[in-house]
This record gives C-alpha cells, structure tokens and sequence, in this order.
C-alpha cells in the first residue's frame, strides 16, 4: 500500500461492520456517495470470513475510485490458497483495487479449525510464507497487519505494508511511528461518535466497543498505553472511553483525527458509531441502519485533513 495506493486511500476512510452484506438495498448507493465525497477507502471487517469476498465485490463495482480494506481476516479460517485466489478474482474484475489485513485472532479461533495456537508472530510469518508462495501472492504492498504489539509490529514493517491497530489511542500512533520508522504504513482505527452529551456518547461507545476490553490482546495493549485495572473495568472506565472513542460536535471529532495523523498516521479508519439504529431511514436486517448522516460529516471533515 505505498505509493499511488496509498495516495488512493487518502487521510481518512471509513470503517463499518454496516457494509458487510454488502448487497442489500442503499449499500451501494453510499459506497458511491462517500466516494464521490472523497472517501474512496472502505474499510470492512473480515469476521469469520464468510461472504467477505461477496462484500467486497459489491463495494469495488458500486464505485471505480473505492478501495476496500478487509480490516482485518483471521488467518485461521482463510486457507492462504484461497485467499489468494480470491483477491486474483477480484483484481481480475475490478483492478487492484483490494488490500487484506490479517489478524490473528486467539486460541479458541484456532481450536475451532484444529491447529495450535503457540505463537501468534510465528503463526502469522508461517502464513505470510504460504501467501508468498501461491501461483499469485498477494504482493507486500497490500497487505497489512492488525498488529498491536511490538513483535507484531516489526514483523508487519519487515513483510508487509504496516499495521492496522484496533481500539488505540494517538499517542500509540507515535509509539508506533517512533518504532516502525517512515516506511511502515501505520492506518488506525478510530471510533467516533457525533454526539455532545457525554452520557449518551460513551453508553454508545460501551454498547458497541466495550466488549473488546474484555480481550487479552486489546487489555495487555492498553496497559503498555498506561491504562490500569481501574481503567479496564466492563466497558471500559470513562478516562478509557474517552482516551479510544472520539466524541463530540465535528470540530471535536476533526482534532482527534489531526491528533492520529500529527503522531504519524498515515491513514484514519473512522468507524462512525450511530446514536441511533438508523439515521437516514434505510432498511437493513436487524434493526441496523447505515450512518449516512454521520458518513457525510466525516466527508466534510475529511476535506480539510487532506
């Protein structure tokens, strides 16, 4: 992801578990609305893998300047052969214009599928090593890691473009930086929510982000931020909430994106958290809606972070 494609992503994309099932109704009408705002960088969680190619088919034909990021794909439940084969499938109809970002998951994704997990570096190189030999590996350039600790970190620098962290704040955007040089691509994620009352702003947040303070990973990360037990209670303490969700009237959410990129961000994945389960009156399964409203406001704000 270095040169034009980078260039492509731009400063700012938007991350949303709404775009996976990509071919219900207004879907694609949005895709095309953010990229014709500027937003050409989707960004869509990879989950268990499945439909994820069928998404990301959908978003690349709704519009020719979309980039899509699946962000990120568990290795344990994508053989790399068929990752590989995919992704040829989808340049061959829609350009290079897919990345993939792995992640490692936890042991009981593992177990699920029968292999070990000892070591999640020497997990992710072994993978890393099976994609470079496929008839058509996936090249470096397109590939990132959700990495959040250190060794991760190196390894994403060393093999592929950079990293992709979740549930970080910006000063590990400039512990990264420091770390990884000005080669590696560092792309946060960043959840905001377009609300001024801190009540409803961080039950928002609880409700949709909490869960992951519960995970080892994210916890042990939080604590070389400087977090404590305090901090890392069910749902996250407020001075967490606030330290990992942007929360506010758009000039407030506007400076935490400038926080990421002043520390060395080279790209903000901005999952808009809604106040509500829908905010333009779209249908959708379940109840859940697409922030459109709040997808437009971070166009706007976009075009003065470029």
């Amino acid at each position: 992801m270095s040169g034009s494609a980078e260039q492509a992503l731009g400063r700012v994309g938007v991350w949303s578990m709404e775009l996976r099932n990509a071919g219900r109704p207004g879907v694609a009408e949005a895709a095309a609305e953010l990229a014709d705002r500027g937003i050409t960088a989707l960004w869509i969680p990879g989950l268990d893998g499945r439909g994820v190619f069928d998404d990301t088919d959908e978003l690349l034909t709704a519009s020719p300047k979309t980039y899509v990021v699946l962000g990120v794909l568990g290795i344990w439940r994508q053989e790399a052969s068929v990752l590989s084969a995919r992704v040829q499938e989808l340049d061959l109809r829609h350009g290079p214009r897919t990345i993939v970002g792995l992640g490692v998951s936890d042991r009981n994704a593992a177990a699920a599928v029968g292999r070990t997990y000892a070591s999640p570096v020497d997990a992710v190189s072994e993978y890393l090593d099976e994609l470079a030999q496929e008839q058509s590996p996936i090249a470096r350039e397109r590939l990132l890691l959700g990495a959040l600790g250190p060794r991760m970190a190196q390894l994403a620098a060393e093999r592929t473009a950079g990293i992709h962290p979740f549930l970080v704040n910006p000063d590990y955007t400039a512990r990264m930086r420091d770390r990884l040089g000005s080669d590696a691509i560092i792309a946060p994620h960043q959840a905001v929510v377009f609300s001024a009352d801190a009540e409803q702003a961080r039950a928002v947040a609880r409700d949709q982000l909490g869960m992951f303070v519960g995970f080892d990973a994210y916890r042990n990360n939080l604590r070389r931020l400087g977090f404590t037990d305090s901090d890392l209670v069910p749902g996250g303490s407020d001075r967490l909430i606030d330290a990992l969700v942007a929360w506010g009237d758009d000039g407030a959410i506007g400076r935490r994106l400038r926080e990421h990129l002043d520390a060395g961000a080279d790209h903000v994945a901005v999952q808009v958290l809604p106040t509500a389960p829908a905010d333009n009156g779209l249908p959708s399964p379940g109840g859940d809606g697409l922030p459109l409203a709040g997808w437009r406001r971070l166009a706007d704000l976009a075009t003065g972070l470029a």
